[in-house]
């Protein structure tokens, strides 16, 4: 017998949402991935709008996310969710359409899909994962890699001179007149999960009103990448991250908010 048929609804706080496979997460354990997705499609569920949703999903960590969100996802190459987003939205405008990417491909051979599909104020969800690493590829550094960072291709650390800083997309899209909402969360805590939540559905819900590029950027770990164990990543992420790629909100109603 199922382990939920014999508990009674009343003693029940926390239910899996049925649009999440059975298929095991292929992520490294500690990996903010899971997290992500499941909120994600706790928020699609939870709006009840499974079947009028599409995700897109390009080359990454989260290349596999089809195997786990049980609605319609189609792949992208790598960097082109956006574009692939900006022609699903646009075939089927009352779709809630989603890209779901981390830094290397959005920030790095995705940039040009990224900001003129912002800049066009496409109507789409772009949920962007934060890692400051090429996490599937082997770790080589990213354009959010820290200075001073080591990756596979930085082993002296990331040298502004050579490297350049790290490039805050978030801050630098959220200057576009097509996004209408920004905002940095995380997910290593229950706190900042719910708020993370909550920012997935607020973009959600402003595809519905037809507002434009909802931007969700979600800071989280890479212990593997980062070689560490997934609670010492965590504090570096805290320690290290946060600082340079703060948490909350950064456009919200086509307004830029006073840092």
């Amino acid at each position: 017998m199922d382990v939920l048929e014999i508990i009674k609804p009343e003693n029940q706080v926390f239910c899996k949402t049925k649009l999440m496979t059975d298929a095991t997460l292929s992520y490294c354990p500690g990996c903010g991935h899971g997290t992500v997705h499941n909120l994600t499609i706790e928020v699609i569920d939870e709006m009840a709008i499974a079947e009028d949703t599409i995700g897109v999903a390009p080359v990454g960590c989260s290349v596999l996310a089809y195997d786990f969100m049980n609605i319609d996802m189609t792949q992208a190459a790598h960097g082109r969710a956006p574009a692939i987003a900006t022609a699903i939205s646009r075939l089927w405008p009352n779709k809630y359409v989603f890209t779901y990417q981390g830094d290397g491909d959005l920030a790095a051979i995705g940039t040009a899909e990224t900001l003129h599909a912002c800049n066009r104020g496409e109507n789409i969800v772009v949920i962007f994962v934060n890692n400051g690493i090429y996490g599937m590829t082997g770790g080589q550094m990213a354009p959010t890699t820290l200075c001073g960072m080591r990756t596979s291709t930085s082993p002296y650390g990331r040298e502004i001179e050579n490297m350049g800083s790290p490039l805050k997309i978030t801050e630098l899209v959220a200057n576009l007149p097509g996004v209408f909402y920004a905002t940095r969360q995380s997910v290593h805590t229950h706190k900042h999960a719910r708020k993370a939540k909550k920012a997935i559905r607020k973009a959600f819900e402003n595809t519905r009103l037809n507002k434009g590029v909802s931007f969700v950027e979600i800071v989280s770990n890479c212990n593997s990448g980062w070689k560490m164990t997934p609670l010492e990543s965590n504090q570096w992420m805290v320690d290290n991250m946060f600082p340079i790629f703060p948490l909350g909100d950064i456009k919200v109603d086509a307004k830029l908010k006073k840092s």
